[in-house]
This record gives structure tokens, sequence and C-alpha cells, in this order.
């Protein structure tokens, strides 16, 4: 079996912890390797290596930074299919959706690639006689990544790119469920000539993540995961004194309107309430059927759940695998009795594609007439479950949405063009699709959500992101008046 170890200033390292984790494969669950959890030393390494590489990295021009970050690119793009078979060997998703992380993430560093113009000040002259001011922006310093199993290779991406960009080292803390492709990742910065521990790996658990919120050298931490240890992360690193993006759990709705192309909508609610096995931050988990489109919508999500092909992620006609270990696959299943016991309906049990052995697999589930009041709809259920709440007309359903804690992603299906702008106006909610699934921002702008799906000011990547890992200082200038001085300086004494 593999051994994932940590990867330290520049090189791969088994740290000095005696203990590890189990790997799996979801598609068969078995065994196929253990990580390495770093120690409070490991992390100390790690930082310390950070710490040392940064005078030299952040002197680095501009142009030699953007250099680096192409090269990064055409790797990453050059290695997708072996990063892509990396995520779906422990994580279980399919490679297509596998391959789709890789290119989003590979957005994220052609962003990057723009550093000179996305890091530049600004200039006034003469604010006020004889005196300019300008800004300037500069890297903080050693920065953290804590990143879930879900995206091991678009997640970081949406942290490190900007970070390393901006002059910062970093140090990564991956999830040790899906643990390789990071070191995939880091294997690429070294060929595209990073220089050694500017980019830090150090696998582990609470004791690493703990170390690192803690960590008087660490400036700043981005974290992606569940509401309760995002709300952790907030509180401990920036009781610390640190800089924190925390973004939390979702629940996001996709609401359809009675005008709604029907088959559009139905289409959208099978991809991106299945997709990935529904374990995505931007999955929607609740389909709010307005009005009399309540019973066609169901029915037309049901008749295209028997066309799903659920399998093995390596499956080429697979369209949906495995979820990530037997627990979650379990905890998950649990809701739909819980659901059923309180009178909602459960129109499509995935619990028929569950073997007594062999991989995590839960096939997709779909429960109707959910209430606000039922965990299934309270919780981040976080796997393929699709639940259907009606409502009797659009004012409910903006109610239905605001009145959730989550506040990541949300969609609406209209024709009309009047409802849709009214929506996007009056939901409490960071990103919002129109006729759009699953609204996740390109590179250009930042993501995040409100209320309990991000802790912090700043949202992740794009121009949020450059603003997170960079702090601004202004500068203001005052020269003596050419005119007056006594000294000759060979030019005119002209302002």
């Amino acid at each position: 079996m593999k051994r994932v170890g940590h990867y330290i200033d520049g090189r791969q390292t088994p740290g000095s912890s005696d203990r590890a984790g189990p790997i799996f494969d979801p598609a068969t669950g078995e065994q196929t390797g253990e990580v390495v959890f770093g120690s409070a030393a490991d992390v100390d390494a790690a930082v310390a290596s950070a710490a040392a590489a940064f005078p030299r990295w952040r002197d680095v021009p501009l142009s030699r930074r953007s250099e680096i970050l192409f090269t990064m690119r055409d790797l990453v793009r050059g290695h997708a299919k072996q990063l892509a078979e990396a995520i779906t060997s422990e994580n279980g998703k399919v490679l297509s959706d596998a391959e789709g992380e890789v290119l989003r993430g590979l957005e994220n560093l052609e962003f990057a690639c723009g550093i000179p113009s996305l890091i530049k000040g600004e200039h006034s002259e003469q604010v006020a006689r004889g005196i300019d001011v300008h800004s300037a922006r500069y890297p903080l310093g050693v920065v953290a990544g804590i990143t879930p199993f879900n995206f091991p290779v678009m997640v970081p991406l949406w942290m490190f790119a900007n970070a390393i960009a901006c002059g910062n080292c970093f140090v990564l803390k991956p999830s040790e469920k899906t643990p390789s492709a990071s070191m995939l990742l880091a294997d690429l910065w070294q060929q595209a000539g990073l220089p050694a521990g500017v980019f830090n790996v150090v696998h582990g658990d609470r004791e690493a993540v703990d170390r690192l919120l803690a960590h008087p050298l660490v400036a700043a931490v981005s974290f992606v995961g569940s509401t309760p240890v995002a709300r952790h992360i907030y509180a401990t690193a920036a009781a610390s004194g640190k800089r924190v993006q925390a973004l939390g759990g979702a629940k996001n709705h996709m609401i359809v309107l009675p005008d709604a192309d029907l088959d559009m909508a139905a289409d959208a609610a099978v991809s991106a309430g299945y997709g990935a096995s529904g374990e995505r931050c931007m999955a929607v988990s609740v389909v709010t059927a307005v009005g009399n489109v309540a019973d066609p919508l169901v029915d037309a999500i049901l008749a295209r759940l028997g066309k799903v092909k659920v399998g093995a992620g390596t499956d080429p006609g697979a369209e949906m695998g495995p979820l990530v270990t037997r627990e979650h696959r379990d905890r998950v299943a649990a809701y739909l009795d819980v659901a059923a016991a309180q009178g909602a309906v459960v129109v499509a049990d995935g619990r028929d594609q569950v073997t007594a052995d062999g991989g995590f697999f839960l096939g997709p589930c779909l429960v109707d007439h959910v209430r606000s009041d039922m965990p299934i709809y309270q919780d981040e259920v976080f796997g393929p479950v699709l639940s259907v709440v009606r409502v009797p007309g659009y004012d409910d359903a903006v109610k239905l949405v605001n009145e959730n804690r989550y506040g990541n992603g949300v969609a609406i299906f209209t024709r009309d063009g009047g409802a849709a702008s009214s929506f996007q106006h009056q939901v409490n909610v960071g990103m919002i699709g129109i006729n759009v699934p699953i609204p996740v921002p390109v590179a250009a702008y930042s993501f995040g959500g409100w209320k309990d799906s991000l802790f912090g000011d700043l949202h992740m990547y794009g121009p949020d992101g450059i603003r997170f890992y960079t702090r601004g200082k202004v500068v203001t200038t005052r020269w003596p008046d050419p005119a007056t001085s006594s000294v000759d300086l060979g030019f005119p004494r002209t302002r």
C-alpha cells in the first residue's frame, strides 16, 4: 500500500509522527494506502521553511512570478488526466467530474498569471502643493490553507494561486481522505521553478490544524468545509490575530416558477443535485416548487433518475460515483427514514443500490413534501439527496430562502425577466443563478456566500483573493520646491 507523507522545503518527508490514517478506494471499499498525520513539530518545520523562503520570494520581480505561474498552468493542464485519476481514486467522483474540477481550478492559475496588473496600486499627484500620494500592496508572509475532501485540486488552487502570486509562502493542510493530489501539485510547482519553501504540504488531523491556527508566524488562514468547523477556524485563528476567510456549509435552493421550462429545470435539478454524488458545497439540495409546477416537476425529475448510471468513477459510462466513506454514506442514507417518519414521501430510494460490502454507493434519492422543520431540510446532508419543498407562491419561495441559516448559492428557473430581476435583489445569498443551477463564479469574480456560509470579510479567489493575501500601504511624499533650492541640480527648477 502507498504511504503519503508531507512536502516540506522542496522535498517529500515522512515527518516526525508515527500516527497515520487510512486511504480508501470508495468504489471498492478497500484500503489502498495510508497518510501520515503531521505533528505540531511537522507543522513548525513547514512554517519555518515558508518563513525562511518569504524574504526571497517577496522580492522576486512580478514578471518572474508570472512566468512561474504560466509554467505551472501549462504543467497542470498537461497533467490534468493524472490529477483527475488521483481525485477519482480517493474521492470516488467519476473521471469526467474530476477532469472538470481540474479545469475549474486551472482558471484560478490563469487569473493569477496576471499578477503584474492585479496588484497595481494608485497614484495621485499634487494632492496638496508639492505633495504626492501613492498606494501599494504587500504580501502577508506565511499563509495557510485547510481544504476539504470533495475538491482536492480545485479548492487548493482557489487559495494558493493568488497567495503565491502575491508574494506569500503557502502551507497546505489538505483533507486526510484525499491526500495524493496535493503531492502531485507540489511536484508540479517544483517543476515550474518555484523555490523550495514557497509551497509546503502537511497532512493530518486536528493536531496539525490547531497548530496552524495558533502558530505565531502564520499570518492568514483560508478554509473550506462545514459550518461548525468554519466557525471554529474563524474564532480560533482570529483570536490569534490572523486574517481569516472560512467558507462553511450550504443549503442551496433551486426555485422553479410555474412558467419555467420544465425540461430545462428537471435536467438542471438532476445534474446539480446528483453530480459528484451531491458532495459539493454548491450542489442543489432543495427544489422549491412554486404553485402547480410541483407535480409535473417531480414526475420529470423521477423519470430522469432511472437513466442515471451509478458506478465506479473509472467506469466511462458512470455518471455518479460512490460517496467518500462508508460512514458518510450511512449518515446520508439515515436521513431518508427520519424524513419518511415525519411525513415526507421518499419518491426514489437510493439505498436500493447500497451493497453489504464493496463500495460506498448510494443511488439518487428524491424526497417530496419536505417541510422546513425537518432535519433533511435544516441540515447540510452533503449527498445525493434532493428534497422537494412545495410553496404556494413566489413570495413564499423568497421567504424560505431568506429564513434559511445558510446563504451560499441559490437558483431560480423562470422565463419572466421581471421575476428574475426581483429575485436577485431580494434574496440574502452570495451567489445567484438565473436558469443556471450551480452559479459558481468564474475566476475573475470571487466565490462566497452569506450568513452561516461564510465567516470573514472577503470571499475566495478572484479580486477578493488578491485583497485577502495582501495588505496596503499608503505613501505621502513631499519634496522641497526646486525653485527655492540653493543646490544646482543641472536641470530647470520647475515642478
